[in-house]
């Protein structure tokens, strides 16, 4: 009769000693074994046979006592259940280890760096830290290890939900849009075969966009008033006059360089690096008063790279934001914004009775008739100087409280391009 065969216990398993000259195997039955090393290291591997080659093999179950003597029998009959449905064990862990990788490589944070360096060589590094930071902030904490083929609308929307409560309604349609990016780059890829995410911006508040605000041209004397009353620094109150008489984005203005004004041509030309959408150059003719404002300015930033160096950064230039802060703390918040500049010009000047093509030129718009965009190309140089300086002349004016735009301009009403 043979011998009847006893189970390992915890305490066998815990006291069991290294033999220095040998490995020592501890059976627990069922091919289970616990091998002790010379070096003390105690690892429990099972012996099975091949469901196909029908050969002997051995399998890693884990070391002790990270694997308890509990959670090897558990591994054993895992593995054998394995066995008996005609399945080896080891390829089934390393089809699952291999799963695993896959999955990572296919999180949706992976997918997101291999995208992201595609996108980030074609545009600013500005925006590129923009984007990065908002996807770090808001979206990578609760998804970025989640399989990009696993990601439903529900879970995703749930996130970004996080964003709007929290009033950031821009914010929230950018990252909308941003995710569909990358999910169509996973598309393009082959990760998944469709995206899942397409309208998730019909889950959020739409919100109408509001036009900068801007007072009437018949106002601009006392928006004067209000602004000459104004307590602010020098390069503050040159900036809006500046902004005023060149009639530029606030950005444009705020970046304005040294190196950019031709002073013999009297233009200043914006590279078309800053130049956004139109990413064409844009040269903008420089009045008397344009030029009186850069004299005064000299002394106070001249050995600066932009003429509106910054009151706190060295070496960096005034926030685009500089401007509407004045005219909030003015009072004048929801009335007149700096934006709104270029709408009381664009109005004036239309009212006046000035050639469409040289106002539209003059605010580097882009030509929303693509035929015109094609062949529409000339800068107007001396006929939109005369035009702006015709504007300068008439904010001179109506800073002395005079309003007037009685009279024609036939020369250049006449131009049609």
């Amino acid at each position: 009769m043979a011998a009847k065969f006893i189970p390992l216990t915890n305490t066998q398993v815990k006291q069991a000693k290294p033999d220095p000259l040998r490995v020592v195997k501890l059976s627990d039955g069922g091919g289970l074994q616990l091998l002790i090393k010379p070096s003390g290291s105690k690892i429990w591997h099972l012996r099975y046979m091949k469901p196909v080659t029908n050969k002997q093999t051995t399998l890693s179950l884990g070391s002790y006592p990270s694997v308890s003597l509990a959670k090897a029998r558990e591994k054993r009959v895992e593995a054998k259940s394995l066995v008996a449905d005609g399945i080896d064990p080891i390829n089934f862990r390393n089809e699952l280890a291999e799963n695993k990788r896959i999955e990572h490589s296919n999180s949706f944070r992976a997918v997101f760096d291999e995208w992201f360096e595609i996108k980030e060589a074609k545009i600013q590094p500005k925006q590129s830290k923009l984007i990065i930071r908002a996807f770090e902030n808001h979206l990578f904490k609760s998804l970025g290890k989640v399989p990009i083929s696993q990601l439903k609308p529900p879970q995703v929307i749930k996130v970004i939900r996080k964003v709007e409560e929290q009033g950031k309604f821009d914010l929230t349609k950018r990252l909308c849009a941003r995710v569909n990016e990358v999910m169509k780059f996973a598309v393009f890829t082959g990760r998944i075969s469709y995206n899942p995410l397409t309208d998730i911006t019909e889950a959020f508040i739409k919100v109408k966009s509001t036009p900068n605000p801007a007072v009437p041209p018949e106002k601009l004397p006392w928006l004067l008033d209000v602004i000459r009353d104004g307590d602010m620094k020098v390069i503050t109150r040159c900036l809006i006059k500046w902004q005023l008489n060149t009639m530029v984005r606030p950005k444009e203005a705020a970046m304005a360089e040294w190196s950019e004004i031709d002073f013999e041509k009297e233009l200043w030309i914006i590279p078309a690096v800053r130049m956004g959408k139109t990413k064409r150059s844009h040269s903008v003719p420089l009045t008397s008063q344009a030029l009186e404002l850069l004299d005064k300015l000299k002394p106070l930033t001249g050995s600066d790279t932009y003429i509106f160096a910054s009151f706190r950064k060295v070496s960096g230039h005034v926030h685009q934001e500089t401007v509407n802060k004045a005219l909030r703390r003015m009072g004048l918040g929801g009335i007149q914004s700096a934006h709104g500049f270029r709408s009381v010009a664009s109005t004036t000047l239309n009212e006046k009775g000035f050639n469409v093509d040289l106002i539209e030129t003059s605010l580097a718009h882009r030509d929303k008739n693509q035929i015109r965009q094609v062949y529409n190309r000339a800068d107007y140089i001396d006929r939109r100087r005369e035009m702006m300086q015709w504007w300068s002349d008439h904010i001179d004016q109506c800073s002395k409280g005079i309003y007037n735009l009685l009279g024609t301009v036939p020369a250049l009403k006449l131009v049609n391009g």
